[in-house]
């Protein structure tokens, strides 16, 4: 110790003898007053800037806790040397991709803070995609009447890997005598689910499960493949939406699917979702032969079991779920049309249940906005004639490329008037675009796991979130399609740790204003687009459901940063009393 202060003694020796300025002279002070005042300077621009202005004493008390406690986590979770090992095989290192994270994550302090907190409005989410599937799998196994059918015999796991299979409910059409895992199975024959559990080559009824894992989920090793490209991920993710369709859209099934959606949301904070489901699907009722020929049973059961949920002491306090109806972009013309007059006609049956409209699939396979723009403006027309209001909820450039048609699809999605924006994941290199969604009061749903899983991103620290937030853009954070991706659960708590942990500028209170934003953009009630706008601007300010909702969330906010104050405030103090 003694020889490094009498080395530190001779270097600042020898820099004034050099004449270099040293920290206390004028002209450094000057040049870093001048610094302070650009950062401030930009900083006034960003979306958070009004939300950390305004914190309460008790909510910075809590921040600076929170920011202290990843400072320690970055120093000994998530760091490379973390046993004095610089080339340790199992390294962690803060923005490290989510599913090689994800057990580690789990047990941090920074984790359990997030799931305490209280997160407003999940925006952006595929019902099919939204809950555990092992949970749905066991479920459907128990379920009377259900099959299983593949398009060969799953005699290998080669096979078993590759060939396409459904599930249906079905007492008159059953093959029980067939073995789907055998050379004699009939392609197509429907086999109880239960019996090939059962029956089932690599493990029985666990072994199955994996196997329908396997298949229906985004797996961490395929996550990690990013060297094999966009299209090669992006076709193994609408696989596993074409096996779920046919299998929670059987009445029995779909109403314990709800229930979990519903109890997973409230227990992880989330008092409000607006859910998209792609209505690309057959609904059959309680053993029924014969499916439905339209959607308004599968609505019908939704609304109940919401309301159901809300009935209980967990779901007292939820707000509510609303459904953006969406259909698949690829269709051909007249399916997109029916698919509109059939979103129409549902509005018209559960005019609080429908809130708006979108279309998904993979962009840069197309269709691109521009392509669909007739459609879009016929579809206009039918909600003017039918006097419904069904606004725009529009998808747009969940790309990483730039100036092509799914990049562009930015332009398309502003110019019609869409309220918020899926992705967006290009827009940051927009700036006039960013500029007129700020204007315009439009938000991005930024789902942070979703983009790296998918290969738009190989880390939360590549995100484009900190460029839209500094610029101003309104973001609220979701996530996407969590049963399939990796989350594993309905909640946000894994996108918000990712963002909390791996951007340096969000912090607690960043966060916390993209909680704000999602409840702020939530689509809580038809209102017409000055009514939304003017909404949207008066906040917690205005006078109807909205600014109640924000007024009720930011109490929320307050109870929660004292619980954080309380449960870890000491420990932190302790600790930089120790470190000092």
């Amino acid at each position: 110790m003694d020889n490094l202060r009498l080395q530190d003694n001779d270097d600042n020796a020898w820099e004034i003898g050099e004449g270099i300025p040293q920290p206390h002279d004028p002209v450094v002070q000057k040049y870093f007053q001048g610094r302070d005042a650009l950062i401030n300077q930009e900083e006034k621009q960003r979306s958070d800037r009004s939300f950390r202005d305004t914190l309460s004493p008790i909510a910075k008390e809590a921040c600076a806790i929170v920011s202290q406690i990843r400072f320690e986590e970055l120093q000994t979770v998530w760091s490379t040397q973390r046993d004095g090992s610089q080339h340790d095989k199992d390294e962690a290192f803060p923005g490290m991709m989510f599913h090689l994270a994800k057990k580690q994550l789990e047990e941090t302090k920074l984790f359990e803070i997030v799931r305490q907190m209280p997160k407003g409005a999940l925006l952006h989410c595929h019902l099919e995609a939204t809950v555990d599937l092992e949970w749905l799998f066991r479920e459907a196994v128990a379920t009377e009447g259900m099959h299983i059918a593949a398009s060969a015999p799953l005699v290998n796991d080669s096979v078993r890997s590759n060939e396409s299979f459904s599930f249906d409910w079905t007492k008159q059409r059953s093959q029980p005598d067939q073995s789907i895992w055998s050379p004699s199975y009939e392609p197509n024959a429907l086999v109880p689910l239960q019996k090939a559990a059962e029956t089932f080559p690599n493990g029985g009824v666990q072994g199955f499960l994996d196997w329908l894992l396997s298949r229906t989920t985004v797996t961490p090793t395929e996550s990690l493949e990013h060297h094999t490209g966009v299209h090669a991920v992006w076709a193994k993710f609408l696989a596993c939406f074409g096996v779920l369709r046919t299998l929670i859209w059987y009445e029995p099934i779909l109403r314990k699917f709800l229930a979990r959606f519903f109890k997973q949301l409230a227990e992880d904070g989330i008092s409000y979702v607006d859910v998209r489901a792609a209505f690309a699907f057959r609904y059959r009722k309680l053993e029924s032969e014969d499916m439905e020929e339209d959607y308004l049973e599968p609505m019908r059961v939704l609304q109940e079991e919401l309301h159901r949920f809300q009935s209980t002491e967990l779901g007292s306090n939820f707000w509510g779920a609303r459904v953006i109806w969406t259909t698949i972009r690829a269709f051909d013309n007249r399916q997109i049309v029916k698919s509109m007059n059939q979103c129409i006609e549902v509005k018209l049956e559960f005019p609080e249940l429908i809130a708006g409209f979108d279309l998904v699939g993979f962009e840069e396979a197309g269709r691109p906005l521009a392509d669909l723009l007739p459609l879009l403006l016929h579809f206009r027309k039918l909600c003017a004639q039918a006097q419904v209001n069904l606004p725009f909820y529009l998808h747009a450039a969940e790309t990483c490329q730039s100036g092509t048609e799914t990049d562009q699809n930015l332009y398309d999605a502003i110019l019609l008037g869409t309220r918020r924006l899926g992705h967006a994941f290009s827009l940051y290199k927009h700036p006039l675009l960013m500029d007129m969604v700020k204007e315009k009061r439009i938000c991005v749903e930024c789902c942070p796991i979703s983009n790296e899983v998918l290969r738009f991103t190989a880390s939360v620290m590549q995100h484009p979130l900190p460029a839209m937030l500094a610029h101003g853009v309104p973001v609220a954070l979701s996530n996407d399609d969590p049963g399939i991706l990796g989350q594993g659960h309905s909640g946000l708590s894994h996108d918000f740790w990712q963002v909390l942990q791996g951007i340096e500028s969000v912090g607690l209170e960043g966060l916390a204003a993209m909680v704000e934003n999602s409840i702020r953009y939530a689509s809580l009630e038809d209102q017409d687009n000055h009514t939304w706008i003017e909404d949207v601007k008066n906040g917690a300010y205005g006078e109807g459901i909205r600014a109640q909702r924000l007024k009720e969330w930011k109490r929320e906010w307050e109870r929660f940063a004292q619980w954080i104050v309380l449960e870890y405030g000491v420990d932190i103090d302790t600790e930089l009393e120790q470190q000092d």
